[in-house]
């Protein structure tokens, strides 16, 4: 089984690894490729690849290249993670907004939007050229916006699936709190990639949400970063994403003040390289667990592993609606429990969406629609479009300043801008 990694020099990338050695039986991988454009990253990420699967005496080829065809020929699986622009353009994601009074962050907002600008024209062409090598290889996304990117491959008709950290990493941190194993916790994950909330949690055929609440509600919120009362009155809880929404003033002076986590990750990835250049280094550090992608490695093996032996698992994915949510287009992308085969994902049944959760997924969705519609097609006025959509601008004045600043950032990487 051959799987490849665009984005292969990534700093996340030993903790894919680290996965692949540690669940050979659920996916046996026989040839792992990287694949990325820096070379120097390539060397030390790749060369730890290796020693982790020494260490755990996986018998996996591991090879690096900067040639995405050759890389990708031949694959089973073509994982994405990369980022378009490096920090750097994470950086500016992150601050320009700001001078509008609005959230600067790397998926959601003005940001997210400008992200997803310059990801889908690269990963559309990423995808031909795997369908054109590899026509049968599945594409698993992990690149944010990834509702975005997944919907944008998915409707130019490519074998494609999204995935997200986030319910994996609630289903294992509410594991812990209740001292159970993390397979006995299946969640009820709505919503839309970074845009959900966890409406029930079942153990043993039982919803022990509110129980979690009330025992546990002080540390569900304090990882949250919400007022614990937010999770109270909800009776569900939000994924930490919502923070944006429901708290975007004081998120928007925080951001203000404090270094941006673009700053923070960018000194964290040099650390990283640094201890992956150290030939004795043979397993994932510590660090690499402050980086972000939690639990990556078990979501993207165990996803990967049901398309390719057709088992039927549920999983949390990004896939198309088609009907799931009938207030939403059929080719919108949701992200809910859906049985994985080798067909595809299948999102399963869902409860109506309460209004109060239904009203920001359609806005959401409307926007998403826009924002694709201009990573396609171009043009100042989709992209004021798209910004003037979004719940969290919404005014003429600052969608027009944030249309300017978003070209004006993003220039090198807009072909048409």
């Amino acid at each position: 089984m051959k799987l490849a990694v665009v984005g292969g020099g990534s700093t996340y990338t030993p903790e894919l690894v680290d996965g692949f050695a540690r669940l050979r039986d659920v996916l046996p991988v026989t040839e792992l490729v990287l694949i990325d454009p820096d070379a120097r990253r390539l060397e030390l990420v790749g060369g730890l690849a290796r020693r982790i699967l020494a260490r755990q005496g996986h018998p996996g080829r591991v090879s690096w290249t900067a040639d995405l065809d050759a890389g990708v020929d031949g694959a089973d699986a073509v994982l994405l993670q990369l980022r378009v622009g490096g920090q750097a353009a994470r950086q500016q994601d992150e601050t320009w907004p700001l001078e509008c009074g609005c959230v600067g962050q790397e998926t959601t907002g003005a940001g997210g939007l400008a992200k997803a600008l310059r990801t889908v024209p690269v990963v559309l062409d990423i995808a031909e050229r795997v369908r054109r090598r590899s026509p049968d290889a599945w594409i698993v996304d992990f690149t944010n916006p990834v509702g975005i990117v997944t919907r944008a491959l998915l409707g130019a008709g490519h074998r494609a699936v999204g995935l997200c950290n986030v319910a994996i990493g609630f289903q294992r941190k509410f594991a812990r709190l209740l001292g159970v194993a993390p397979g006995d916790v299946a969640l009820e994950h709505v919503g839309l990639n970074h845009l959900t909330w966890e409406r029930s949690v079942t153990v043993g055929g039982r919803d022990v949400l509110p129980e979690l609440i009330a025992g546990h509600g002080d540390a569900i919120a304090a990882d949250l970063r919400m007022p614990r009362s937010v999770v109270d009155r909800l009776g569900v809880v939000p994924s930490y994403y919502l923070r944006y929404f429901y708290q975007h003033d004081d998120v928007v002076r925080e951001l203000r003040t404090g270094p941006s986590r673009a700053a923070q990750v960018a000194a964290m990835e040099r650390e990283l390289l640094t201890l992956y250049a150290d030939p004795a280094l043979d397993e994932k550090p510590a660090l690499l667990a402050k980086r972000g992608g939690a639990f990556y490695s078990e979501a993207a093996v165990a996803l990967t592993a049901s398309l390719l032996r057709d088992t039927g698992d549920v999983q949390v994915v990004n896939a198309l609606n088609n009907g799931t949510l009938p207030f939403l287009p059929d080719d919108a992308v949701i992200e809910v429990p859906a049985a994985v085969d080798a067909r595809g994902a299948h999102p399963l049944p869902v409860r109506p969406l309460e209004p109060l959760y239904a009203g920001l997924v359609a806005s959401v969705t409307a926007y998403e629609h826009l924002a694709l519609e201009a990573a396609l097609k171009g043009g100042r006025d989709r992209v004021f479009a798209a910004l003037l959509a979004h719940p969290l601008i919404g005014q003429l004045d600052h969608a027009d300043r944030l249309t300017d600043a978003l070209l004006a950032h993003n220039r090198d990487h807009l072909a048409w801008a």
